[in-house]
């Protein structure tokens, strides 16, 4: 999915949900630098007597829309308070833990880290530090602590209202994805989507493929192969949840003229055309509100976001959707049916079923 990279790596979303919570990015731009210790000189100020916050990224930050979203949540929470805040860019594991290790010296008010990546660092410094407060975003410690506070999002909620955009969209009721792995967590993207299409469309029919292999995270080849299977079959409307592979579905369904679905950040301009609509999360509110859940006296909790709570969303239902270069934005009947879809989850009149609580 996307992130412009000329190297792969497993995406920042996917690989989250390996452990703990995840989602499924893309390959990010690695244009930052190794942080260890420093900070990328996005400081607001130097620390005086406001409130203070500091973010902890597992990967440069770059062109990662998901982690730029966090960026912007910690800069947001720091205006809101009049206080100041860092971010320390990681490149590899010893960075991670150095810029954990060198936020915690600074003791700042709250240390917020996105990734199951720092799920193990975080529980030896909580443990360390009990006084300094903790807030993981899209992952949690194992353990809790009650310096500790967790941000997660319920994916299967979006993914249900792609399901029936396509269930909507499709020609012949054939829906489909291709899915990193076959557990109740990715499944949150395959499951979902065969719901919302026979929501819509009750004769629909729905087939799920999954990467495997060695690198079912980083394997775009394999990926496109694991879509080619489906389009064979006449599916014309796949979700994407291939994590670095999802470029490989995207050009299956280009090749065909099928169309596809993207995860976490707007993955049509990676394929005009060819990308339906995205189901994203915002990482932004996540951090903001997990922040102010600290500063009230509300620590050691997790909290999930979903569609009630705007953490998760698609692009058509975003106020930019008329530039997004999304397919759904031609569709605005579609997205009326889905808008109505959207509310009554957001009320509780319809629940989603959650494979990976199964």
């Amino acid at each position: 999915m996307p992130r412009t990279r000329t190297r792969t790596r497993r995406p920042r979303s996917l690989r989250l949900a390996a452990v703990a919570s995840g989602s499924v990015l893309l390959a990010v731009a690695a244009t930052g630098c190794n942080a260890a210790a420093k900070d990328d000189g996005s400081s607001a100020g130097a620390k005086g007597e406001g409130t203070s916050f500091t973010l902890v990224t597992p990967d440069a930050v770059g062109q990662n829309q998901f982690l730029k979203l966090a960026v912007d949540g910690v800069k947001a929470a720091a205006k809101a308070h009049d206080g100041t805040q860092k971010v320390y860019q990681s490149t590899d594991s010893a960075s991670q833990q150095q810029n954990v290790q060198a936020a915690v010296a600074a003791a700042p008010d709250v240390v917020v880290l996105v990734g199951f990546e720092f799920a193990d660092v975080v529980a030896q410094q909580a443990e360390a530090h009990p006084k300094q407060q903790f807030l993981m975003v899209d992952a949690c410690t194992e353990k809790t602590f009650a310096n500790v506070s967790c941000a997660v999002f319920r994916e299967h909620e979006g993914v249900y209202l792609a399901g029936a955009e396509a269930g909507l969209l499709s020609e012949n009721g054939k829906v489909g994805a291709v899915v990193v792995l076959d557990t109740g967590q990715f499944r949150r993207y395959s499951d979902p989507f065969a719901a919302g299409a026979e929501k819509v469309a009750p004769k629909a029919s729905a087939s799920t493929r999954f990467v495997g292999g060695q690198s079912p995270f980083d394997d775009s080849a394999r990926a496109k192969e694991q879509a080619n299977s489906l389009l064979a079959k006449g599916t014309d409307q796949i979700m994407a949840a291939a994590a670095a592979g999802n470029y490989g579905v995207f050009e299956a369904a280009e090749a065909k003229k099928a169309y596809a679905y993207g995860v976490d950040v707007n993955q049509c301009t990676s394929a005009p055309g060819t990308v339906v609509d995205n189901v994203i999360k915002k990482t932004d509110v996540a951090v903001q509100e997990g922040i102010e859940q600290v500063l009230a006296g509300k620590a050691g909790k997790t909290v999930s976001y979903g569609l009630k709570e705007g953490g998760i969303s698609l692009t058509g239902l975003e106020d930019d959707v008329d530039s997004s270069k999304c397919v759904i934005a031609d569709h605005k009947d579609v997205l009326k049916k889905v808008e109505a879809l959207r509310d009554q989850i957001v009320s509780g009149e319809l629940t989603v079923d959650d494979p990976a609580a199964k």
